[in-house]
């Protein structure tokens, strides 16, 4: 199939379908992504202020196949939200689309449209005396259309699960530029297939979210923050389980961390405290979210108890103010800063199956010694108790990234194949995008494949929706 650029005069169409200030030029800031792998284009930005608009866009952009891409708060790590190759596109910005529609507290649901800032669809939900549980890193910049196109996770799916277990219901653009009016706030609703699922996680290459029906849930009356030093990562998960039996699902999150994370957090960021003066090996930072009348610092200290008699747990600090538990959690949520800084040669977004954490580590380590001098470091660390880790490798002291990138590709590959070998995971959160096409297609099972790919020749025929994410252009 063949698609056409963005031009000035396809530019001068749109405009007389939307009003004025929708379309401008593209400021540099849209063209970029964090880790800087890809450098965007674009023939047009649109900056829409309803579906209706958005669906005037890609009509447009459908008759005379014009690529499409949407971008949300720029904050995705795989490429979706950036096209380097291939005809300028049409760049469709939903961050003028950020009203709270509306809010039932006895419902536990909010309806949000597209371009509402993730820390603000939180604040909107404390404000009604709920709770809107999807917490990462980027949520002060990241916009839940964009969580829900790549089904972000973060630090509570433990207990709340991924984005698309927090929503009941979408309003969306297709590519033929109708609207599906489907933002239904039912938990049960079993009318036939179940679109609002195949809309989340498709990365937009299936279509524009530009509202959704959001769950939530009641606000923990006690919350509870711990940091214990584990000997191994099979004793962490040991202590998870201990941890489920004590207090069921009050867990609300419960973090791997390794020593190199704290050590790359002292050499970039030493203005973040660290509770233990000497980096563990390994830690666990554990959050309770407890109904009212349970203490959460008891349940704490109970678990800690029983942990050193078990012998799952070496030390521990127990959170006894709000500013302690910020301190605790600043130490986890700073890492992929300090990773940041001191660059990786190549970043993992993974997952396996909880159990076999303990063996791929010691795997990994050995499979990633071998590739080179045996001087590579590596932080692993993430979301134990969803199976998710974030398996970084860095350069040696004193070398920088630009030594190893003759390695990149080996070390990716080693990576992703002893993952694929544990039956796991090369995409665990971050989604697809453009930069794990070829991993999709490596270990992705065939029938899948071919499924996602009738889906997509169903519901976008001439290929505009994001060409090249998730599913290679033409292929």
């Amino acid at each position: 199939m063949t698609l056409n650029a963005a031009t000035p005069d396809f530019a001068a169409r749109l405009a007389t379908l939307v009003p004025d200030g929708v379309l401008c030029a593209a400021e540099p800031r849209y063209l970029e992504e964090p880790r800087g792998r890809y450098q965007g284009q674009a023939g047009v930005l649109a900056l829409p202020r309803n579906s209706e608009e958005v669906a005037a866009l890609i009509r447009a952009a459908n008759a005379e196949r014009v690529p499409v891409v949407p971008y949300g708060g720029g904050t995705g790590l795989v490429g979706g939200q950036v096209m380097a190759e291939g005809p300028a596109p049409l760049l469709l910005s939903l961050e003028k689309m950020t009203a709270i529609r509306a809010v039932y507290p006895e419902e536990n649901v909010l309806i949000a449209e597209a371009g509402a800032i993730l820390a603000d669809v939180q604040a909107a939900a404390a404000e009604a005396g709920r709770l809107f549980p999807l917490s990462l890193a980027a949520e002060g910049s990241a916009r839940i259309g964009g969580n829900l196109a790549t089904n972000a996770g973060g630090v509570n799916v433990l207990r709340y699960g991924n984005t698309r277990d927090l929503c009941l219901g979408l309003e969306a653009v297709l590519p033929s530029g109708e609207i599906w009016h489907g933002l239904s706030r039912l938990r049960k609703d079993n009318t036939g297939y179940d679109l609002r699922n195949l809309l989340i996680g498709s990365e937009g290459t299936l279509g524009v979210i530009t509202a959704a029906s959001l769950k939530l849930s009641p606000i923990p009356a006690g919350r509870g923050t711990a940091l214990f030093v584990v000997p191994s990562p099979h004793a962490a998960i040991s202590l998870l389980s201990l941890a489920r039996d004590a207090v069921g699902e009050g867990i609300s999150a419960f973090e791997l961390m390794h020593r190199q994370g704290l050590e790359f957090l002292a050499e970039t960021l030493p203005q973040v405290r660290q509770p233990f003066a000497t980096a563990p090996e390994w830690c666990v930072l554990i959050e309770l979210g407890l109904a009212r009348g349970l203490d959460s610092e008891v349940a704490l200290a109970d678990l800690f108890e029983a942990a050193v008699e078990a012998d799952l747990a070496l030390d521990g600090v127990i959170a006894q103010s709000e500013g302690q538990r910020d301190a605790l959690w600043a130490v986890r949520e700073m890492i992929p800063e300090a990773n940041r800084l001191i660059g990786a040669i190549s970043s993992h977004d993974i997952s396996v199956p909880i159990s076999a954490i303990p063996d791929f580590i010691r795997r990994g380590g050995g499979a990633i010694a071998q590739l080179g001098d045996g001087d590579m470091r590596i932080n692993c660390f993430g979301h134990l108790g969803d199976g998710n880790l974030h398996y970084n490798v860095f350069p040696a002291a004193g070398k920088a990234r630009k030594d190893y990138e003759p390695l990149y590709d080996k070390v990716k590959r080693t990576v992703h194949d002893l993952v694929h070998d544990f039956g796991g995971s090369v995409s665990a959160e971050h989604g697809i995008g453009r930069l794990k096409v070829s991993d999709l297609e490596r270990y992705g099972d065939p029938v899948k494949l071919e499924m996602m790919r009738t889906i997509k020749q169903a519901l976008d025929p001439h290929g505009i929706m994001n060409p090249g994410a998730v599913l290679r252009q033409g292929g």
